[in-house]
């Protein structure tokens, strides 16, 4: 498909490429709100940059982990269910995550979830990736769910 006929109006492309990323928001955010959360309740003494990344680690992590349990129970097998969540989606994932937890660290300071910042991330981590998830879907008819 040339970019200059590239279609970014496809109301149907929108909402799939929406669901999509929902998903991978989902999967992201438990792995990375899980370790946040441990480091906080325990106060191990980590950097932030150190907690971070193991978040982003533990994000990428369970949300492959969710995506190839959501593909087998559409009849994937698990090994093409692993292979297409981790294949289809590790830029949409990698984006979503520094976007979640640079959201995290610009506005508490630190790697600290708190009852107002967890929504802004999602909202973030869901609005960084959406419009890849789009494009993927659109040029090349590839979705992950």
């Amino acid at each position: 498909m040339n970019t200059s006929t590239f279609d970014w109006s496809c109301n149907h492309t929108w909402k799939t490429s929406a669901k999509n990323t929902m998903w991978c928001v989902i999967g992201c955010s438990i792995g990375d709100f899980g370790t946040i959360l441990f480091f906080q309740i325990t106060q191990i003494p980590w950097t932030v940059v150190a907690i971070m990344i193991l978040a982003i680690i533990n994000g990428l992590i369970t949300s492959i982990i969710l995506e190839t349990l959501i593909l087998m129970r559409q009849n994937f097998n698990f090994k093409s269910a692993f292979k297409t969540a981790c294949g289809m989606s590790f830029i949409s994932m990698i984006s979503m995550e520094i976007a979640m937890n640079l959201t995290d660290y610009l506005l508490t300071g630190g790697a600290m979830l708190t009852w107002w910042i967890m929504p802004i991330m999602l909202i973030v981590g869901f609005l960084t990736p959406w419009p890849y998830n789009y494009w993927r879907l659109k040029k090349f008819g590839i979705a992950c769910h």
